[in-house]
């Protein structure tokens, strides 16, 4: 082969791994998400699946719930999936979004001392607060308006509570996990999704004193950011993540999700 046909072909092959890699980046979505999906370890077991399915890669950007709604409403994503259900239809009412499709859910448990010393143990949510609000026991909120940021200001109003919490109430401003690491500390009392807890390594002397609440159900929901909006957004590759997510594969692969046995997310797609 001579010089110059060995040079021409090195081009070619170059020109083609650029057009692969372009292909490969202009399939490439980005999703604005919850905190909880990304440390429960659920992307990281999900989104490998879609990828080898579909061929899209997908980004994401793991944020409170109402910075990841923020991040939306900017044309920052093409997609958002998170859980606060409210939050999510005043996004599709506002335009940012055609529809909410659920796609799983969890629950909320409350975390706390083995010894328990506000004595809260239990199922009812609304009555544990009101007894670690009377024994000022150290309560650790997110304090970061996210998902579970929003259910637990819900529960402290359902108590009766919303501008008295007692002395030991701090507001970190962080995630989940950090916020159980302090909790785990401090010997404190956490709101937490169950996923982000089963997942959690420094559990020390926390455990779970309160679960089984039917107001502690966890909803997630997917929305494509509107095109109508944000014009660059990635629409039919968002909505193809959509449409596998809700779909029997999709809502498979969610609930084979499981640490030491337990599922950590179950599917609820079309519900």
């Amino acid at each position: 082969m001579s010089l110059k046909q060995s040079l021409r072909r090195s081009t070619l092959v170059v020109t083609l791994a650029l057009a692969a890699g372009g292909a490969w980046a202009r399939s490439a979505i980005t999703m604005a998400s919850t905190t909880s999906t990304e440390q429960s370890g659920l992307f990281g077991h999900l989104l490998p699946q879609f990828s080898k399915a579909t061929g899209i890669a997908v980004k994401v950007v793991a944020l409170g719930t109402g910075q990841a709604i923020d991040s939306a409403r900017r044309g920052d994503a093409d997609l958002l999936f998170v859980h606060d259900q409210l939050a999510e239809e005043k996004f599709v009412a506002d335009g940012f979004a055609a529809k909410r499709y659920p796609v799983m859910y969890n629950d909320f448990v409350v975390v706390g001392p083995k010894a328990d010393p506000a004595g809260v143990r239990g199922k009812d949510i609304v009555a544990a607060l009101q007894k670690i609000a009377a024994a000022n026991a150290p309560f650790i909120s997110r304090g970061d308006k996210s998902g579970t940021h929003a259910a637990e200001l819900r529960y402290w109003s359902q108590a009766g509570l919303a501008a008295a919490k007692g002395r030991g109430y701090r507001e970190c401003g962080c995630g989940m996990g950090p916020a159980l690491n302090i909790g785990a500390s401090s010997n404190g009392y956490v709101l937490a999704d169950r996923g982000t807890w089963l997942s959690f390594k420094n559990q020390g002397e926390l455990a779970v004193l309160v679960e089984g609440d039917t107001r502690l159900l966890n909803q997630y929901g997917v929305m494509v950011v509107s095109q109508a909006k944000h014009p660059h957004v990635k629409a039919r590759q968002a909505q193809r993540f959509v449409d596998w997510i809700v779909s029997p594969a999709g809502q498979a692969v969610i609930a084979s999700y499981k640490i030491g046995g337990e599922q950590l997310f179950f599917p609820n797609a079309g519900r």
